[in-house]
């Protein structure tokens, strides 16, 4: 039987990085690159004559239209098309908007071959990728979405640390907001990192939306 291929478009403003990726992908017998474009613009302008892509690899910071405001326009206008965000490793915050957005995961930039497949193949079967810095707990948990375990409560000031991590402020700006020391934001985040099995402040983010302490309805206002 022949092997069904998962169709793959490419939005990166950098030809050769893209050019780089598909080179890499095209060494997977299951991997076909549908179509390339360089920003949010392009991807809308293409995406009617591939309305049969299975995954989205988007870059975050592109001219014209970047990969915040497009992965939120393929949520509206494709949802059952899984984006998978291409980030450098520090970009934190850019990871958590892009999350927010509705992304269904992300992956660095500077992966090998076999984990960019890796992340395609699992994003396209369950709708999402959790790399290494988040558990397998959390994991185990998003593939139970529709479950009724709401996962542990948090207190009102735990919820209000949340809400402030999912934004672009750091620590001690955080620490500022709800008049309380670094060192505490840092306790906030460790117990909310074993509270929820998580390693990161992205794994907060991640756990909190799946449980509904977030929302994806309305990212401007996380």
């Amino acid at each position: 039987m022949k092997q069904q291929k998962i169709k793959v478009a490419l939005v990166d403003d950098h030809t050769l990085f893209r050019s780089g990726i598909a080179n890499l992908l095209l060494e997977f017998d299951d991997i076909e690159i549908g179509f390339e474009a360089p920003n949010g613009k392009e991807l809308q302008k293409k995406m009617p004559q591939h309305a049969d892509t299975d995954v989205v690899l988007m870059d975050i910071n592109m001219p014209g239209m970047d990969g915040y405001t497009a992965t939120r326009w393929m949520r509206v206008n494709y949802p059952h098309i899984p984006v998978l965000a291409l980030s450098m490793f520090d970009e934190e915050t850019a990871i958590i908007n892009m999350l927010k957005a509705g992304a269904g995961g992300y992956v660095l930039k500077e992966s090998n071959s076999t984990d960019l497949h890796r992340a395609i193949s699992e994003i396209f079967s369950k709708g999402y990728y959790i790399n290494d810095l988040v558990s397998g707990n959390l994991v185990r948990s998003l593939q139970h979405e529709g479950s009724a375990d709401p996962g542990p409560k948090l207190t009102d000031k735990e919820k209000q640390f949340v809400t402030l991590c999912a934004s672009e402020l750091s620590y001690k700006e955080i620490a500022h907001v709800m008049g309380i020391s670094v060192r505490t934001t840092e306790h906030y985040r460790d117990l909310l990192c074993e509270k929820l099995h998580v390693k990161t402040r992205i794994g907060i983010i991640l756990a909190c939306l799946k449980n509904g302490v977030l929302s994806l309805q309305d990212p401007e206002k996380l």
